[in-house]
């Protein structure tokens, strides 16, 4: 990797975590800071440890109910993720350049 790519990937990776630990805060807040804990591996596109059914099993959920939560805060974390972009462009039409360009260098 290039410095620059480095630096990219760096930047992008602490500010996936800022909006992650945004999105926990919020839930916390909101008495879900349990049921977040076990669904925030889900919102993002790594390997999972575990699948929905398992989840929700742990969770005490069915499993649809357990999809709805994780589609809601990927959602959420989206608009989170957008908001932290918007602080970093000069003007509103780069928002969606750099959303592609963050996410391609986090997944590498």
């Amino acid at each position: 990797m290039t410095p620059e790519q480095v630096y990219d990937r760096r930047w992008a990776l602490t500010l996936l975590e800022a909006v992650l630990s945004r999105l926990g805060d919020e839930q916390s807040a909101a008495g879900r800071q349990q049921i977040f804990a076990q669904l925030k591996e889900h919102l993002w596109g790594e390997a999972r440890q575990t699948g929905y059914a398992e989840t929700a099993a742990r969770l005490g959920m069915t499993e649809g109910a357990v999809k709805v939560a994780v589609h809601r805060l990927r959602q959420r974390l989206r608009e989170l993720l957008r908001e932290e972009v918007a602080h970093t462009v000069a003007i509103g039409e780069e928002i969606d350049e750099e959303l592609r360009h963050l996410i391609g260098v986090i997944r590498g």
